[in-house]
């Protein structure tokens, strides 16, 4: 009896687990600017299309915060804040938005969305961290430390994700810990924060790809 039980007990979480993940989750992505405009928003836009068809996404687009409306964000599962500079939401767009991501929702910032209301305190603690600095674009090493979060699956086998200064050309914006990916979990809200996205081409890298879909379903919580 016990292995029966122990057997159907498996199953469960098998069928639970199935059913989270099979389950369609409707996503906006808003990539409204009023600073600096990255020319890989259109590339970005392109892939969230790419992942809405092949993870059974609905997703909507838009860069009109007059939307962020009670109404309009409760039938959202996850909003990503797809390179968004400076100030884009006004003081009600903001409480709504806050309001919307208590009920349990989920939030994924892309990039510049680190560049994005600097005056608004609990975003900054949404998304987890502002933009000090853009340095110019350069190569530098990036080290996985943490594999086992959904999201970093794609980077199994390479060696949350910092990067390693050393290889920097510039002093004047090191850090010494400089993390380039995280999650929180907030209340019943959960909310991922990724680097990647600075250039058309990163939107177009399998592996930046399957990273955001993960996240994405990860914030949505179906995984």
């Amino acid at each position: 009896m016990k292995k029966l039980t122990t057997l159907l007990f498996l199953l469960l979480i098998a069928v639970f687990a199935c059913h989270a993940q099979n389950k369609k989750i409707n996503v906006l992505v808003f990539s409204k600017t009023t600073g600096f405009r990255h020319n890989s928003i259109s590339s970005g836009l392109k892939m969230m299309s790419d992942l809405a068809q092949d993870r059974k996404w609905i997703l909507t687009a838009t860069e009109n915060a007059d939307l962020f409306t009670p109404e309009f964000l409760k039938t959202f599962d996850a909003v990503v804040f797809l390179n968004p500079t400076m100030e884009v939401l006004n003081d009600q767009q903001q409480k709504n938005f806050e309001e919307f991501m208590a009920t349990g929702k989920g939030f994924v910032g892309i990039h510049a969305a680190a560049d994005c209301e600097y005056e608004w305190p609990w975003y900054g603690k949404l998304n987890g961290a502002f933009f000090k600095t853009h340095p110019p674009a350069q190569t530098a090493t990036v080290i996985f430390e943490d594999t086992d979060h959904p999201s970093m699956v794609p980077f199994k086998g390479m060696d949350e994700t910092s990067l390693d200064e050393a290889t920097l050309k510039d002093d004047k914006w090191k850090m010494t810990d400089h993390p380039l990916i995280w999650s929180q979990e907030i209340g019943n809200s959960r909310s991922f924060y990724t680097v990647f996205g600075h250039t058309p081409e990163a939107f177009q890298d399998p592996k930046v790809k399957e990273h955001i879909g993960c996240a994405v379903d990860w914030v949505a919580k179906r995984n």
